[in-house]
């Protein structure tokens, strides 16, 4: 169950960043809503992850998957790059979060 919980909210922070660039500076009001109900919903699922995980593992786990589907969201969404080194470095970040989680 803490390995679910801790996809939540990896999944969670993913929605809360793009809402956050989609919010303006918080100047449009259901982005900014967004934002912040996800990142409590990520917080809160990343905590219940801790009771059963050793601290490092979850965080890493968390920010990992966040910034992969971040970045690859951006690329689809905003325009942004699509150079090979900036994918070379999505598929490191994969590799590292299968390397924690294959170590435990």
């Amino acid at each position: 169950m803490a390995w679910i919980s801790l996809m939540l909210a990896g999944g969670l922070e993913i929605v809360w960043a793009i809402a956050m660039k989609s919010s303006a500076g918080f100047s449009r009001f259901w982005p900014s809503t967004l934002t912040v109900a996800a990142a409590l919903a990520s917080f809160y699922f990343l905590s219940r992850s801790l009771v059963a995980l050793p601290v490092g593992t979850p965080y890493a786990v968390w920010t990992g998957p966040a910034a992969v589907g971040t970045a690859l969201l951006g690329m689809m969404l905003f325009g942004e790059s699509h150079s090979l080194t900036r994918l070379a470095c999505i598929a490191l970040i994969i590799a590292g979060m299968l390397g924690l989680k294959l170590a435990k």
